[in-house]
C-alpha cells in the first residue's frame, strides 16, 4: 500500500478529472420518485457500478421491486484489516419549480463564487457528490497500489422515496453486507471549515389519529352544546400532550433519555451556537421546547412531539355550522437513543383513550417508526476518524447530532448489527432539495481526502 501523502497527491493530480466524472453523473436526471425518470435511474446505477468495475470492484446492478442497487465488493492486499461497508444514493430530488433555478438543473457547471468554486445541479451535494468523495478516494489507492481496508459499496435509487425496497435487500442480503463498520456520507460540516461526525440521529414515530363521534356530521344549531364535538376532543388531547414547561407529558416519555455526557456537553457549550439567530433566520423568536434546554440541546439530543397536521369539519371558503363527525391529526415523534418507538406508540394511544369522551372513540393509522441511533463517544473508529479529520482541516471535528433521520443507520444497527460513522462535507447553504443546489469544490476536493486519512486510519 502507497504512502498516505502519495494518495493524497494522486487525489489532488486527478482533481479536474473528478469534477468532469462529477459532472456527468449529475448531468443524469435520477428522479427516484416520478416514473417518468425510471430509466434515468438505471442509467444512474449502470454509470456508477461502471465507475466501481473500473476501480477493481467487483460490482453490479441488482433489481429490486423498485429502482435497482448497486453492490461492490474489493479486497485490500492485506487480508488482516477492517471490513467496512460505505453506503450512498444516486437517485435525487425533483427539480421543481425549475423557474428558480438560475442555471438547468440537470447542466451541472463549476462557478466562480466570493467564498469560492461551487458546483451547481440537482444531486451535487444530496448525495451523488458526497458519495463520489468516497469513490475518488478509492479511485487514489487503486491507482497506488490497492486499498487499505476491504470494501463493500451499496448504492441505493430510492432513498429520496423512503427507501422501499432497502429493508427486503438488506434481509436477503446480510450475509454479503455485514461488515466491522458502516460509512455514511450524507450529513453535514459545522461550517465551510470544520468537519463534523454525526454521532447521534433523531428516531422516528408517525402515527395519524381519528377521532369519532356521532355517526353523521350535525347542524350546529340542532346539536350544538349536548353532542361532543370530535375537533374540541382533538384540541384537548393535544393541549395536554406539552407542559408549560415545553416538556412532553406522556407517561413514561424520558425514562429511557440519557444526559449528555459532560465532555460532550462542553463541547457543544464551546461551539457558540447561536440559538437567537436560528430562530430569527425563520421569522421566529422565542423557543418553544424544553426550558431548561439550549436551542442546540433540542435540536440534537432531547426528543419532541409534534403536530404535522390537522382538519376536521368545513374548511372551504365561507362558514358551514356544522358540528364534524370526526376530527383528524398527523403526529411525529422524533425520539433519542434507548427509546423504545413500539413502548413510545403504547403510551401515546394509552394517552389518548384516556381522555376520550363517552361517545367518542379513536383510530389509529401508523405511519412507520425507527430508532434512534448513537455512536459510543468512546469509539476506537469515532477516535480515528476524529484524528483523520483533524489532520486535513486543520481543525477538531464537531460531535454533532442530528435533527432528522437516516433510516439506514438504524438497519445497519439492527439488521447488520454495526455501527455507522457518518461523516459528511455538504454545508447548511448546499441548498438541498431546494432549486439552486450546489456542492463547495473544498468540500469535495478535501472530502475525498479526508476519506483517504480516515480508511487508512482505520486500517491500521
Amino acid at each position: 500500500m502507497a504512502s498516505l501523502d502519495t494518495v493524497l497527491a494522486k487525489i489532488d493530480g486527478n482533481l479536474d478529472s473528478a469534477i468532469a466524472r462529477l459532472l456527468e453523473f449529475v448531468a443524469i436526471p435520477s428522479v427516484s420518485t416520478d416514473p417518468a425518470f425510471k430509466s434515468e435511474c438505471a442509467r444512474a446505477a449502470d454509470w456508477v457500478a461502471k465507475e466501481l468495475t473500473g476501480l477493481g470492484f467487483e460490482a453490479s446492478v441488482r433489481p429490486t421491486q423498485g429502482h435497482p442497487m448497486v453492490v461492490g465488493h474489493a479486497k485490500a492486499a492485506r487480508p488482516d484489516v477492517p471490513h467496512v461497508l460505505f453506503y450512498g444514493h444516486y437517485d435525487v430530488q425533483p427539480a421543481d419549480p425549475l423557474n428558480l433555478w438560475t442555471s438547468p438543473p440537470f447542466e451541472p457547471r463549476v462557478i466562480d463564487t466570493p467564498t469560492g468554486k461551487q458546483i451547481t445541479g440537482r444531486g451535487t451535494a444530496d448525495d451523488k457528490g458526497q458519495l463520489m468523495t468516497f469513490i475518488e478516494a478509492c479511485r487514489a489507492f487503486h491507482e497506488t497500489g490497492g486499498l487499505p481496508c476491504h470494501v463493500t459499496v451499496m448504492l441505493e435509487g430510492e432513498e429520496e422515496t423512503g427507501s422501499p425496497s432497502l429493508p427486503a435487500f438488506i434481509a436477503a442480503n446480510k450475509g454479503e453486507l455485514r461488515a466491522d463498520l458502516a460509512l455514511v456520507c450524507d450529513t453535514l460540516m459545522w461550517d465551510r471549515v470544520t468537519p463534523a461526525i454525526t454521532v447521534m440521529l433523531r428516531g422516528l414515530y408517525l402515527e395519524e389519529v381519528v377521532i369519532k363521534g356521532a355517526s353523521r356530521d350535525l347542524h350546529s344549531g340542532m346539536f350544538g352544546g349536548p353532542a361532543v364535538n370530535p375537533i374540541h376532543v382533538l384540541a384537548k388531547i393535544i393541549a395536554d400532550l406539552r407542559g408549560e414547561d415545553g416538556a412532553i407529558a406522556l407517561p413514561g416519555f424520558y425514562d429511557d433519555v440519557a444526559e449528555l455526557p459532560e465532555d460532550i456537553a462542553e463541547q457543544w457549550h464551546g461551539l457558540r451556537f447561536d440559538g437567537a439567530k436560528f430562530l430569527g433566520d425563520a421569522g421566529l423568536s422565542v423557543p418553544a421546547g424544553e426550558q431548561d434546554r439550549s436551542v442546540l440541546e433540542m435540536l440534537w439530543s432531547r426528543p419532541t412531539c409534534d403536530v404535522n397536521g390537522i382538519w376536521g369539519g368545513y374548511t372551504d371558503q365561507g362558514s358551514k355550522t356544522v358540528l364534524p363527525a370526526q376530527a383528524s391529526a398527523k403526529f411525529s415523534f422524533r425520539l433519542v437513543a434507548n427509546q423504545n418507538p413500539e413502548a413510545i406508540q403504547k403510551s401515546f394511544r394509552a394517552f389518548v383513550r384516556e381522555r376520550l369522551p363517552a361517545d367518542c372513540k379513536a383510530e389509529f393509522i401508523p405511519h412507520g417508526a425507527s430508532p434512534a441511533i448513537a455512536l459510543p463517544f468512546t469509539s476506537e473508529a469515532l477516535d480515528r476518524a476524529s484524528r483523520a479529520l483533524q489532520a486535513e482541516w486543520g481543525k477538531q471535528a464537531v460531535l454533532a447530532g442530528c435533527g432528522g433521520s437516516i433510516p439506514i443507520a438504524g438497519s445497519f444497527k439492527t439488521d447488520l448489527k454495526m455501527d455507522t460513522l457518518m461523516v459528511g462535507f455538504s454545508l447548511e447553504d448546499d441548498c438541498i432539495h431546494s432549486p439552486n443546489e450546489k456542492y463547495e469544490l473544498t468540500s469535495f476536493h478535501k472530502g475525498a481526502r479526508s476519506w483517504a486519512r480516515i480508511l487508512i486510519a482505520l486500517s491500521q
